[in-house]
């Protein structure tokens, strides 16, 4: 039986972390750092198959754009959703 993914996060400020440094969303998109400044926060997950590939060098130029500050009432304008 295939075993579901986890995501691991300890970016406790985002509105998608729960206890056990786990990632909450209903689904992520992992950019390159240079295509998250240049877009704009409703571009998320759920448009992840029609974006462009956006290579990186290495892990410290990638960014969870799925990213909500806590608290913050931008937790709807992506159309992802926290999973209890």
């Amino acid at each position: 039986m295939p075993q579901q993914q986890h995501i691991h996060c300890t970016v406790n400020t985002c509105h998608y972390w729960a206890s056990g440094n786990k990632c909450d969303a209903s689904e992520i998109v992992v950019v390159s750092d240079a295509f998250a400044a240049a877009t704009p926060d409703r571009v998320d997950a759920t448009q992840a198959v029609n974006l462009d590939q956006t290579p990186t060098g290495n892990c410290m130029e990638t960014c969870c754009k799925t990213f909500v500050r806590k608290g913050s009432g931008d937790e709807r304008l992506d159309g992802i959703y926290k999973q209890s």
